[in-house]
């Protein structure tokens, strides 16, 4: 959507067709009837190039001369991913995840302007939500009660049948 034009030649998104981008990069994107999705490692191209982790999934390809730039360098053959602008305003990347990584997190949020934002661990701040959560239900549920409505063995029942919460 950055680029020139989206084209969709095989109807993939509905009746084959081309529209125009936001015309931001010199490039364009052509779906392609395989989905990529993969799990990926490289480096951001902005200063202190902070290591990123994350995937990709996409059906689109994009080309042009903006990608000279790229955003990132993935994988030990440092294949170049995204763009980033000439101006350093606008950065693409195809890459999903990146802000789920504390210093990857700090370049893009000192990119975008912002120096003095705390450091955060998305990752352990999840974690301790989870446990968090996890410590109230254990302390505002009487799991031994619930148990009890469901009858002996229905919680083994329930994780042996492949329906949704163990219905038949």
């Amino acid at each position: 959507m950055l680029g020139r034009q989206l084209h969709d030649p095989l109807g993939l998104e509905g009746r084959p067709a081309s529209v125009d981008g936001l015309g931001l990069i010199d490039a364009e994107t052509v779906l392609e009837a395989e989905k990529q999705l993969v799990n990926v490692t490289g480096t951001l191209q902005l200063p202190g190039r902070p290591a990123v982790q994350g995937y990709e999934i996409h059906m689109g390809v994009t080309r042009g001369p903006a990608l000279t730039r790229p955003s990132a360098l993935i994988g030990s053959t440092q294949r170049a991913d995204g763009v980033l602008s000439e101006d350093g305003q606008i950065l693409g990347t195809y890459v999903h995840g990146l802000f789920d990584h504390p210093d990857a997190l700090a370049a893009l949020l000192a990119w975008a302007g912002v120096n003095d934002a705390a450091r955060i661990d998305l990752a352990a701040r999840r974690e301790a939500d989870l446990d968090r959560l996890a410590d109230s239900l254990e302390t505002s549920l009487h799991l031994d009660r619930l148990a009890d409505c469901f009858g002996p063995g229905a919680a083994a029942n329930a994780l042996r049948t492949s329906s949704p919460a163990g219905l038949p």
